[in-house]
């Protein structure tokens, strides 16, 4: 489907993003029919076009974020740069940043400056810490929030911690970027006004944060590092099937405790077994109940265990790798890969958006090149041959 059929057509954004959260966000909005336009350094470009070579040359990050943009190259802090970024904003819904601490005040392109001269665009601020408090100044990747926010400290096993494997808190940011821009859009439609945008890392994986946070400061203290056994229901995790693959399910109330007992144990006495009668028995003597189960999965491949467990209604699945996980058959039975060009030209599969809009398919154009739209988009401006010439030559494009 062409962008201009999609709902979000006719929406402009501009961004001055990098790394991972504010290219999610504008991305999103890209998929729904936004035009993009995405500032660049020249040179080199986001950076997170070099975090790997994998995808034909460009990095699976910038692939993954950043479909169904437009690059333009500009050196925004030379006055020639700045007065284009300005033409750009003239015409813009949306301003998207994520620059380093105070960057965006200090090249006056924060959300009140912005008001005066733009009382309609929206301004959306991706920081680290927030732009105010005491760690406003402070520099935040992923890794760094995962760490500050407790999530680090519930992740991996008894013995050692972990960090979550993907960009957790960029992601969340992003999410939470894309929905309040969304918000923004709609109140700048039925009221006029243009609310600025504000999130960061930080408070966006806070957010997410907050079941081990009642659990911590009302239970005295925070859940236990179980691997993939679940801190407050059991059982609930993997357990090794005879076949030495992985089995996971998980019990989620008596009705389907007293099943697995009957059914798939082998032991309907355990049901009142006073032991593993309620859910919270069962986690106080996890140890044991684990050691039941665990018995009776090694006496079956994982096939045959997941067969019995779906008979009787528990919630269950193997283990997973990620190349399993591209080829399951949920994915392509539901017709959720498209090709997506990237630079140079080839082909990538990549992933529908997970949001469906009945009667309506996601944009899913071209990953851009570092500065692929920049004279296209300078002739949108007025700019001639010879100007824009002038202008790559002084490196401001």
């Amino acid at each position: 489907m062409i962008a201009s059929q999609l709902p979000l057509s006719g929406i402009t954004v501009v961004s001055l993003e990098q790394a991972v959260a504010a290219p999610y966000a504008t991305r999103q909005l890209a998929d729904l029919g936004a035009r993009v336009i995405k500032v660049e350094r020249p040179g080199g470009g986001d950076f997170a076009r070099r975090y790997d070579t994998t995808v034909h040359g460009t990095s699976s990050y910038f692939v993954w974020l950043n479909r169904s943009k437009e690059s333009v190259t500009l050196d925004f802090k030379n006055p020639a740069g700045r007065e284009i970024l300005d033409r750009l904003l003239d015409g813009a819904d949306v301003f998207v940043q994520n620059l380093a601490p105070g960057a965006a005040d200090r090249l006056g392109l924060g959300a009140e400056a912005l008001a005066e001269r733009w009382p309609r665009l929206i301004p959306c601020t991706i920081s680290g810490y927030g732009t105010s408090g005491p760690w406003a100044d402070r520099k935040a990747y992923d890794l760094l929030v995962q760490c500050q926010t407790g999530l680090v400290s519930l992740n991996g096993t008894p013995e050692e911690t972990a960090r979550v494997g993907i960009s957790v808190a960029d992601i969340a940011a992003g999410m939470y970027a894309y929905s309040g821009m969304l918000t923004s859009l709609y109140t700048r439609a039925t009221t006029g006004r243009a609310h600025p945008v504000e999130v960061s890392l930080f408070e966006a994986l806070a957010e997410w944060m907050g079941q081990p946070a009642y659990y911590t400061r009302y239970g005295g203290s925070q859940p236990p590092r179980l691997g993939t056994q679940h801190a407050t229901i059991a059982p609930y995790g993997t357990f090794p099937a005879a076949d030495g693959k992985e089995v996971l399910f998980s019990i989620q109330n008596e009705r389907e405790w007293a099943a697995l007992c009957a059914r798939f144990l082998g032991r309907p006495e355990l049901t009142d077994d006073p032991r593993f009668a309620t859910g919270s028995a069962r986690v106080a003597h996890r140890d044991e109940l684990n050691a039941i189960v665990a018995e009776r999965c090694a006496r079956s491949d994982a096939e045959e265990i997941l067969k019995d467990l779906e008979s009787i209604a528990i919630a269950c699945a193997g283990v997973n790798d990620v190349a399993a996980f591209l080829d399951h058959p949920v994915l392509a039975a539901r017709g959720r890969w498209r090709d997506v060009a990237v630079p140079g030209g080839a082909m990538v599969e990549a992933l529908l958006p997970p949001a469906d809009l009945t009667g309506l398919s996601a944009r899913m154009d071209p990953v851009p090149a570092v500065g692929e739209h920049t004279e296209a988009i300078l002739r949108e401006l007025g700019r001639t041959g010879a100007e824009i010439e002038a202008l790559r030559a002084d490196g401001v494009i």
